[in-house]
């Protein structure tokens, strides 16, 4: 016999798979009706591909949703006798559209069959009502602080499931309802789902795609009704947080003069209980270390009351009594990072970091990330490193859903080389973004709406209601923990001021600070309620805000009257043996290594794995690299990239390479990562020649350069004596991630103490390729050199790079390190004939060092040059191979390998020369680009004015580029010619 239950049938399968499980656990007429059916609908419903997934479900002890509203249902319309095929019965299924009143399922004969039908039907809609709660209860939660509860959902009315107001006290079984007993009434249904979905907390979590995450979520929320027990001892500390938050606040305010900027959290103040109690979390958990990352709101109420800054150096900022002390650097006091070790409740040690961020709100989260992957790096070989250490990012509502910095940030979230085991993100919703409403800066309802690519919960809660924040914070640290995913708190707030203390909101936003002005603070309403409850007597709460207030006042005399010498947080823990400052205060180290390890090295990049299937074109690379080395021939720049990887793998050195294409390269010279053809297996050969802790990782990045680049100089400041390489897929791709540039790694150690190593590999050259694809924008790093804070190369040979990488790692001096690397001289064969080419030998890398300045080799006699060319990267080759073919022997070619820091190499090479010789500087750019207008402003000082300077360059130009080949052909040949006019 078949049955068809129409939209009940999810219901009648579900009931029927506990049946089969267990006949006793299902209610009396169910059992009969099923017993009834002689097999024959056991049969039909057994086989249906629903109920054997919910019987896996249930076999596997994952809890399967129960109703799903369809879009367009199926209905199952069965043929006529005359249409059946091979004597079986043959139907079709049609797409409807969803109409729960029109449909009427096929009702069995008998009067006890209808019966039964007619409840599992009234059951089947009170099974959808309670899924409507699940999926859109959310919408009909009080979240917004300044407003009253929405009105009711449509979705959620008893009418739109064919329930009435007489059903509200029929008993109903609550079969999937966690937390509930076997049957209680519709009324007691609703006002479960209602405290649990739709009260001062709402969630986002049907989306996800795993039923094993959705159905712990389930759990763990109905069971409880979105409501921890809370002790009086934990309400006290809420009260606590909210008061130390509150003190500090009104006490800055009132300490110093009006209008001072300290980017309150007054109306957010609950973040403070929320990121205590996540802590706390966080430690029964196991975590040892917490990465946070911030903007400016609130950022000094988190340093006092949750890193424990000193308030006496957050108040020596304030006073500012130094004009000399920070001329021409360090940043304001809410931009600035802290660590500190917290022991919780339970005694357990966490490390707590407050990453620096500059006014680019969301820029700090990509560093946040690498910061956290460096650290669990770190812990080198631990299965549970991704959870021993949490990121945790702070976000204001408009930021969030309106830099793009956030989706790129998001993306890596799950790529394996850059998951860090689960965010926990933390949205303080002011409802508002400096002066735009919500409806102007987001096409979305929610400003979390953007994480929803990740597939992840998002719990949306009123911060007026302490106990609720307090909840999710520890819902989310458990799902973090458990699942190894981002997860989202979207606090619902306001902003006491305007968007720093000297703004007026009133002009633009005049109805929403009438709300804010009659608001009484979360703190008052919180004491009020552990009054009502007995857990506190006023009396109490106003001692938590009098001894707060009295240590605020005595930290700030003691500053007034005795001062405070600032702190320099940095260079301790894995930085103790790495320096910054001045180039000239750390001396050069020896980079060179024995030829007989080089060429055993470079034995070890053959061995592939038995039966590896390498592409026919890639053998003959890999071999020729080998072979040129040991027999001492010219080899290309691939064999000594990759010969600077091995030998500081070999010396335990961990590198890391990240960007697009990275594992081939763009113009595969590399081929560090090879692919059995068959299989397509990946086999890196430099691993093979690691030893620990030394490890090789290269990841081919998302289509990215902001978030990968910001995390990449996140990786760096966590992992000083790791060489970690950023390359983009072309240099002038770079612009993308300018912001990273600009207020990171050019300024961090100026603004924060902050050292990085990093290296960035930019392809640059000039090459007919177009605006897009020719320049690395060199001008501008350039630009931002002062104070040796970055050191800025153009190389021309394959041992430079191996020198100048090696360099980076041994030399304790620790500045990013830009390369414009070579695109087309990747492809100059090394068994190409004459003297001009990219090539080394390996003596160069056994005997030979680095070289800031290439000094003209080719035998011309000092005493005879008339002219001086100074260049840098790729147009070198030009220039060389046009003065032999011209047999200019009066012409000098020096290559300025490193344009900054200078020294004294660049003055030494041209000691020879005759003072008053012309010197001209040679570049590819046009004259506003490159590197001449920094040329200019610095060599003549620097060469104590012994030569007359002067440029050769292409026209100024407002793009970097010709699009045309021939153009750029002609332009070349104007250029080489006119260096030699």
């Amino acid at each position: 016999m078949q049955l068809d239950f129409g939209i009940n049938q999810g219901f009648v399968e579900e009931l029927y798979a506990q049946y089969l499980e267990n006949p006793e656990s299902v209610d009396p007429a169910w059992r009969s009706f099923f017993d009834s059916q002689n097999g024959g609908a056991q049969k039909a419903a057994a086989q249906s591909p629903g109920f054997q997934a919910r019987r896996a479900a249930a076999i596997s002890g994952v809890q399967a949703p129960l109703i799903a509203e369809p879009k367009a249902p199926i209905i199952r319309v069965l043929e006529q006798p005359e249409a059946k095929k091979n004597g079986g019965a043959a139907s079709t299924e049609l797409p409807t559209h969803y109409k729960r009143a029109a449909f009427v399922a096929p009702i069995p004969a008998t009067a006890h069959g209808r019966e039964v039908l007619e409840e599992a039907a009234h059951q089947a809609r009170v099974y959808q009502l309670i899924n409507a709660y699940r999926v859109r209860g959310h919408l009909a939660a009080h979240l917004n602080p300044l407003g009253e509860k929405p009105a009711p959902l449509p979705e959620l009315n008893i009418s739109e499931y064919g329930l009435t107001a007489g059903d509200l006290d029929k008993l109903f079984p609550t079969v999937g309802l966690a937390g509930a007993p076997p049957v209680m009434t519709l009324r007691e249904i609703i006002s479960h789902l209602e405290e649990t979905y739709s009260r001062t907390i709402g969630v986002e979590f049907t989306h996800i795609d795993e039923p094993e995450q959705r159905a712990w979520l389930q759990e763990a929320m109905e069971s409880t009704k979105n409501r921890m027990e809370l002790t009086p001892a934990l309400q006290i500390r809420i009260l606590t947080k909210l008061s130390e938050a509150e003190v500090f606040e009104q006490f800055i305010h009132k300490s110093y003069e009006a209008g001072t900027k300290r980017f309150s959290l007054e109306g957010g103040k609950s973040l403070i209980a929320l990121l205590d109690l996540c802590i706390e979390r966080a430690g029964e958990h196991g975590v040892d270390e917490i990465v946070f990352g911030m903007a400016h709101r609130g950022r000094l109420n988190v340093l006092a009351n949750i890193m424990h800054k000193s308030p006496r150096e957050i108040f020596a900022a304030f006073e500012d009594k130094d004009a000399e002390l920070y001329l021409g650097s360090g940043d304001v006091k809410y931009h600035l990072g802290y660590s500190t070790d917290r022991v919780t409740e339970a005694g357990k040690k966490i490390h707590l970091t407050m990453t620096f961020n500059p006014s680019h709100l969301e820029f700090v989260n990509p560093v946040v990330e690498g910061r956290a992957r460096a650290k669990q790096d770190r812990l080198g070989r631990l299965t549970d490193a991704r959870r021993r250490v949490m990121p945790l990012l702070i976000h204001g509502d408009a930021a969030f859903i309106g830099q793009g910095i956030v989706s790129e940030t998001l993306n890596l979230a799950g790529v394996d080389g850059y998951t860090t085991g689960g965010t926990v993100h933390v949205i303080v919703n002011n409802q508002i973004g400096f002066t735009t409403d919500p409806r102007d800066s987001r096409s979305t309802r929610y400003a979390s709406d953007i994480t929803r690519m990740l597939k992840i919960p998002v719990f949306h809660v009123n911060g007026e209601d302490p106990e609720a924040v307090a909840h999710v914070a520890q819902l989310a640290i458990d799902w973090r923990q458990r699942f190894g995913r981002d997860v989202v708190i979207d606090m619902y707030c306001y902003r006491r001021y305007g968007h720093n203390e000297g703004d007026e909101p009133r002009y633009t936003q005049p109805l929403m600070y009438a709300a804010i002005d009659k608001k009484p603070s979360v703190r008052e309403v919180y004491v009020q309620r552990l009054v009502e409850l007995g857990h506190i007597t006023e009396a109490s709460a106003e001692e938590i805000v009098a001894n707060k207030r009295k240590a605020l006042a005595n930290a700030l005399e003691e500053v007034k009257k005795r001062g405070f010498a600032p702190v320099t947080y940095s260079m301790g823990g894995v930085w103790t043996h790495y320096r910054g400052g001045r180039d000239s205060s750390v001396p050069e180290v020896s980079t060179c290594v024995a030829a007989e390890k080089l060429i055993e090295l470079s034995k070890k990049l053959l061995d592939v794995p038995e039966r590896f299937r390498i592409h026919p074109k890639v053998v003959p690379i890999l071999k020729a690299r080998h072979e040129r080395l040991a027999a001492g021939e010219p080899f290309d720049w691939g064999t000594g990239e990759m010969l600077a990887y091995a030998s500081l793998l070999a010396e335990k050195t961990p590198i890391r390479i990240a960007g697009q294409d990275v594992q081939r390269g763009t113009f595969s010279h590399r081929h560090a990562v090879l692919r059995d053809t068959e299989t397509n297996d990946p086999y890196a050969p430099l691993s093979k020649v690691a030893a620990w802790p030394g490890r090789f990782e290269i990841y081919n990045s998302p289509l990215s350069e902001q978030g990968v680049l910001g995390f990449e100089f996140g990786y760096s400041l966590d992992y000083p004596d790791a060489l970690v390489i950023w390359e983009a897929q072309f240099g002038d791709f770079l612009n993308g991630a300018q912001v990273i540039v600009d207020q990171f790694i050019t300024s961090s150690e100026d603004k924060w103490h902050r050292l990085s190593g990093l290296v960035l590999y930019l392809p640059h050259g000039y090459e007919g390729q177009g605006p897009e694809h020719s320049s690395a924008r060199m001008e501008r790093f350039l630009q931002n050199s002062a104070e040796d804070n970055i050191q800025v190369c153009n190389l021309t040979t394959p041992a430079q790079l191996f020198h100048a990488l090696r360099r980076q790692v041994h030399r304790p001096w620790r500045k990013p390190l830009i390369i414009a690397t070579p695109k087309s001289l990747l492809r100059v064969a090394a068994t190409s004939k004459g003297p001009h080419r990219p090539v080394s030998t390996i003596t160069d890398l056994s005997e030979g060092k680095f070289h800031r300045v290439l000094a003209d080799t080719s035998g011309v006699d000092p005493h005879d040059v008339k002219r001086i060319l100074l260049c840098s990267g790729k147009v070198y080759y030009d220039l060389a191979v046009a003065r032999e073919l011209r047999n200019q022997r009066d012409v000098a070619i020096l290559r300025l390998e490193q344009l900054y820091p200078l020294n004294d190499e660049l003055v030494n090479a041209l000691a020879p020369y005759k003072e008053g010789t012309r010197l001209i500087w040679v570049q590819e750019e046009p004259r506003n680009y490159g590197s001449w207008y920094y040329i200019n402003a610095n060599l003549p000082q620097h060469l104590h004015h012994r030569f007359p300077l002067s440029v050769v360059a292409r026209a100024p130009s407002a793009s970097p580029a010709t699009g045309s080949r021939a153009s750029h052909l002609l332009e070349q040949k104007m250029l080489i010619d006119e260096a030699f006019a």
